[in-house]
């Protein structure tokens, strides 16, 4: 199981303190840490707590990059909670990880549960006993759920390694049960060379087979979960068409959590480190209309002034549940570290973890 051993609750008067006041307490806090600590951020964090991060990146590399900064002993995530329960599973001998707030989850990661998974496997392997089907979870899924495809011969892919997963995964058996993003399955699978078409859809809400007609699951080489990341599929082709009708010469890059359509539609996607270099390659001039995170682009757009860079949507909200660490709560969470008190520690059980990091080394094996 999952737990948070240690939970704190920031004072009121906190969320009341204007933002400079904040600023200049959590940096004398940070200071007084020093080494003993590592804050890592996500690249779809706000920029009032990204200030703070000592390393930014996707979920995996945080992750990483925590466990190798062996000097501290503190790793303060800025990001949802799968997040760290990853850098739980790779950190180092005396690493506490901390979450400012333990109530930033994601909607993706919760399309998909231990449950409704297990039930599916065991459907899945009753209804075609003579296939090897290979389970593949995304890094935005629980702890339990990297666990499960360990211990059942799969790995964890991000979106940037998806593609090698998938071969991987393809030569290892004779189907694929990727959770728990139907769109970022499909368009791996266009990539490996599978048609729009190839992959059946498995409804977790359905009571038979996933709603799937068993003949079709019978042939099927891609079984692909029902779920769905709520900011990127709030991209449409339509929005596309509207700003290439604005500007013949965009280039339009977006993230492969969007749906199939959108994918198809644009000039590139790519994962949200694919989409930073990208930027930064493009030539000085050049219009970008990006579909991700709003607060990504938004920090894209600061980062390169001699570039148009905009949201594809530019009415998208943040990520809700990723928005939840703020300025307050990151200053309450780095003075009670730097006065001693250990909150809002993510921790995950022993066996969970080391069938979790089994997962996460099969993917790094790929490389």
């Amino acid at each position: 199981m999952t737990t948070s051993t240690t939970v704190g609750a920031m004072p009121d008067e906190l969320g009341l303190i204007p933002a400079e006041e904040l600023r200049e307490r959590a940096w004398a806090a940070r200071r007084a840490l020093g080494d003993r600590a590592v804050i890592l951020g996500h690249h779809y964090q706000k920029d009032e707590v990204m200030e703070f991060a000592d390393i930014t990146g996707d979920s995996f590399l945080l992750a990483q990059r925590g466990a190798a900064a062996t000097q501290a002993d503190l790793v303060v995530f800025l990001g949802v909670y799968f997040m760290a329960e990853s850098a739980y599973v790779l950190a180092g001998p005396g690493q506490q990880v901390i979450l400012p707030d333990l109530g930033a989850g994601c909607h993706l990661a919760e399309c998909a549960d231990i449950f409704t998974v297990r039930d599916a496997w065991s459907q899945l392997t009753a209804a075609i006993p003579d296939k090897r089907v290979i389970p593949l979870t995304y890094m935005n899924s629980g702890a339990d759920l990297k666990a499960f495809v360990g211990e059942h011969g799969g790995a964890v892919c991000t979106s940037g390694n998806a593609e090698r997963a998938f071969r991987w995964a393809m030569s290892e058996g004779d189907a694929v049960l990727f959770f728990p993003d139907e769109h970022l399955g499909r368009n791996t699978g266009v990539r490996v060379g599978l048609t729009e078409s190839a992959g059946v859809v498995w409804d977790p809400r359905s009571a038979d087979l996933g709603g799937v007609d068993p003949a079709a699951l019978a042939d099927a080489q891609l079984i692909l979960w029902k779920g769905f990341c709520n900011v990127h599929t709030a991209f449409t082709p339509a929005q596309i068409d509207q700003a290439r009708t604005a500007d013949p010469n965009v280039r339009v890059i977006v993230h492969p959590e969007c749906p199939r359509p959108v994918v198809a539609a644009a000039d590139e996607d790519g994962s949200t480190e694919y989409i930073i270099r990208r930027c930064a390659e493009l030539p000085t001039g050049s219009a970008i209309v990006v579909g991700t995170d709003w607060n990504l682009v938004n920090r894209l757009a600061q980062q390169h002034p001699d570039k148009h860079i905009r949201c594809l949507n530019e009415f998208i909200c943040p990520c809700v549940t990723m928005n939840r660490i703020t300025l307050p709560k990151l200053t309450w969470c780095l003075e009670s570290l730097a006065g001693g008190e250990l909150v809002n520690t993510v921790t995950v059980d022993d066996d969970m973890a080391r069938w979790a990091r089994v997962a996460l080394d099969r993917m790094l094996a790929l490389a």
